[in-house]
């Protein structure tokens, strides 16, 4: 496939140019011993660290502890990080932050855990009611008004690439769906990746977590085009994913190979050092590409999911409540939508396609979408995922509650290659009920 500045055909009113941001990230063994180190070259001295009460007592939490206690940093501990969290739990979390007096933060978790940093930061640095950064239509979707403190990111799953985004996303009670947050202030200034912590990851994790990555790279590369993604604004007020790019392009396909080779290997064999390490990176380089370009679709209809799924469970998760994994929500959505969205961009789909590993030779730009789904479908068998959404219990009768939950998600389904209004998104559901 070539590079992508063959569609920067600019429109009449397209914005001329892309922004990108990004943390300084250091990724490699035992790098979260380097925390310390970071705190200081920040000037830190009283940290707030934010993570869950599985992760509290455990190692990682420890050797980042550790490290900045060598650096002589004041620490106070918040372990309240809902999985999955929703706004009372962003507002316990910002409570603890403004309360806390801190001149900076540190997370230490999986995607819940650094975007529930991300908000407390700015609600705690920029207090205001709590819909004000909450995205349009279904916030009001304000700016951040200024800086925000220092944050040094910790992963310690690999998928969400919530490390290098800008975004922080939650369940809004009022709706029962995801919406978020997301601002170029909320990029943490500093990650730090470490593949050891992967090796102590349930298999349910691993599956989930990656199809998440291998999705924020699928809809990187699928997403419309920068030129062709109306938006008047421009400089600093430039969103922080504004389409498909050339450096979304690059990083998600690198990512997408790394997933096609890795995935299936990682979940089956927790000792594959090499493979689990790999789905490390590949999830910063595919959070690293969405950021810049913005999903679309795929996670568009999962936030419905995750939100009226009623009764499900998954060992490698808490057990008290019900819980779609996020990476489950994301994937099981995702041949239906391939099906539907390769028409606009063939090439791209048979791209991502052959990045994950399937046999594109003599395939047409009609078989695309096809092709593509029968490869992700392949993985998902492989990794154990539900069949669709029916495994969840929907049927035919959640079709219209799972339109009207995806619906207001404007900020992503508006990237999409292709315009979807209220029959599409029912279509979409629909074709995603079963796919063996």
């Amino acid at each position: 496939m070539g590079c992508c500045h063959v569609d920067f055909a600019l429109l009449e009113g397209s914005d001329r140019g892309f922004t990108l941001g990004m943390p300084t990230f250091t990724f490699g063994p035992g790098v979260l011993a380097e925390a310390g180190d970071w705190a200081r070259e920040l000037g830190l001295k009283r940290i707030g660290l934010f993570t869950d009460r599985k992760l509290a007592g455990g190692e990682h939490v420890a050797k980042v502890k550790g490290s900045l206690a060598t650096a002589g940093v004041d620490v106070a501990v918040f372990d309240e990080v809902r999985i999955e969290p929703d706004d009372s739990s962003l507002k316990a979390a910002t409570r603890f932050a403004a309360e806390g007096r801190f001149d900076g933060y540190v997370s230490v978790g999986g995607g819940s855990v650094m975007d529930t940093c991300k908000a407390a930061n700015l609600y705690a640095s920029h207090p205001a009611e709590f819909m004000t950064y909450v995205n349009a239509p279904i916030g009001e979707g304000q700016r951040a008004p200024g800086p925000v403190k220092p944050h040094i990111a910790c992963p310690t799953t690999s998928g969400t690439g919530s490390e290098t985004t800008g975004i922080s996303i939650f369940t809004l009670s009022s709706i029962n769906a995801k919406t978020g947050i997301i601002s170029r202030r909320l990029i943490p200034t500093v990650a730090l990746i470490d593949p050891d912590v992967t090796r102590s990851l349930p298999a349910n994790v691993v599956a989930a977590t990656g199809f998440d990555c291998m999705s924020h790279a699928l809809e990187a590369l699928t997403a419309r085009a920068w030129p062709r993604r109306l938006n008047p604004a421009k400089g600093v007020a430039r969103p922080v994913s504004q389409g498909a790019n050339p450096f979304s392009d690059m990083l998600g396909i690198e990512a997408l190979k790394l997933v096609g080779q890795y995935h299936v290997r990682a979940v089956r064999d927790a000792t594959d050092a090499e493979a689990r390490s790999e789905m490390m990176y590949a999830a910063m380089l595919a959070g690293i590409s969405f950021n810049a370009s913005g999903c679309h679709l795929p996670h568009g209809l999962s936030y419905a999911v995750s939100g009226l799924t009623k009764n499900w469970r998954v060992p490698g998760y808490p057990e008290d409540k019900s819980l779609v994994p996020h990476g489950m929500a994301v994937v099981l959505n995702n041949p239906s939508v391939w099906r539907h969205t390769a028409p606009s961009s063939p090439r791209r789909h048979l791209h991502g396609a052959e990045c994950l590993g399937a046999d594109t030779r003599g395939a047409r730009p009609e078989d695309a979408g096809e092709v593509l789904a029968k490869r992700v479908i392949e993985m998902m068998r492989a990794t154990d995922m539900p069949s669709g959404l029916a495994a969840l219990g929907f049927g035919e009768a959640h079709i219209d509650a799972l339109a009207t939950g995806a619906e207001p998600q404007y900020r992503v389904i508006k990237n999409a290659p292709v315009d979807v209004g209220r029959g599409e998104l029912e279509s979409l559901f629909r074709a995603a009920l079963k796919y063996w």
